[in-house]
């Protein structure tokens, strides 16, 4: 690969990593929030490898100017790029390819996971609750989590949500059958480790696919509440389309 193309990826790729991570917060597309400083690192280095590369002096070339030219040690003659020789000098056209991600950061950033990865995915088992389940506060609706709605119905013995209308904010995700998913990415460390959290919503007609929304409702009797046979699902008296998060790859409690 020629010079100027090096210069050029380490160059791009360090601006595309800046402009994500330092002046957008489209990084949290992809990684977790935590992971910023080191994305900032990692671009400030890029940039400062293609100075360097550009800098560097040029390696030296042999000239067909002597008497030895086009001839080993050994008197062997070498091609002029013709016949059996080849030419290093051209890039390969596939490595023309590795601008296309790189410019991508600086231009157009993927969108965040969203429905289409959900539908995919089953529903992400919980966390078991090891310690008794603190009272819920008497707040109506009660904000809360999609992950403690999941624990709250299949884990929690003393039932405290039934009745209760809770309210809680994911996007939409098509289900089948009846009613949609209230649904919710979370991310460990990058999208590719992505699970994914799913609510039943019962009663409302589903908005637009990856909508976000916050849903009132009450939980939707099916099996045994506080049993893992309860079916997570809510029953909605009202679904309010919201902005959607910043982070959106977090259980977080409904904003705003």
């Amino acid at each position: 690969m020629k010079r100027f193309v090096q210069v050029g990826l380490l160059v791009l790729g360090g601006l595309g990593l800046l402009h994500t991570s330092f002046f957008t917060d489209e990084y949290l597309r992809f990684v977790k929030e935590g992971m910023r400083p080191l994305l900032v690192a990692s671009g400030v280095l890029l940039i400062a490898l293609g100075v360097a590369e550009a800098w560097a002096s040029p390696p030296k070339e042999a000239h067909g100017d002597g008497p030895d030219a086009g001839h080993d040690a050994h008197g062997h003659e070498h091609s002029d790029g013709h016949g059996h020789g080849h030419d290093h000098s051209r890039v390969p056209r596939v490595a023309w390819l590795l601008f296309l991600p790189v410019l991508s950061l600086l231009f157009y950033a993927p969108p965040a996971l969203g429905s289409y990865t959900a539908s995919r995915e089953p529903a992400k088992v919980v966390a078991v609750q090891e310690d008794d389940f603190d009272p819920l506060p008497a707040t109506s609706p009660l904000p809360i989590t999609l992950t403690e709605f999941t624990q709250r119905v299949q884990q929690d013995r003393s039932r405290a949500v039934k009745g209760r209308t809770v309210r809680m904010t994911g996007f939409v995700t098509p289900a089948d059958g009846d009613g949609w998913y209230l649904t919710r990415i979370i991310i460990s460390c990058c999208a590719a480790d992505s699970t994914t959290l799913k609510v039943r919503v019962y009663g409302v007609t589903a908005p637009k696919v990856d909508t976000w929304v916050t849903v009132d409702g009450v939980w939707h009797e099916g099996g045994t509440l506080g049993t893992s046979s309860a079916a997570v699902a809510v029953d909605a008296r009202t679904v309010e389309k919201v902005r959607k998060p910043t982070n959106s790859y977090m259980d977080a409690l409904p904003f705003d």
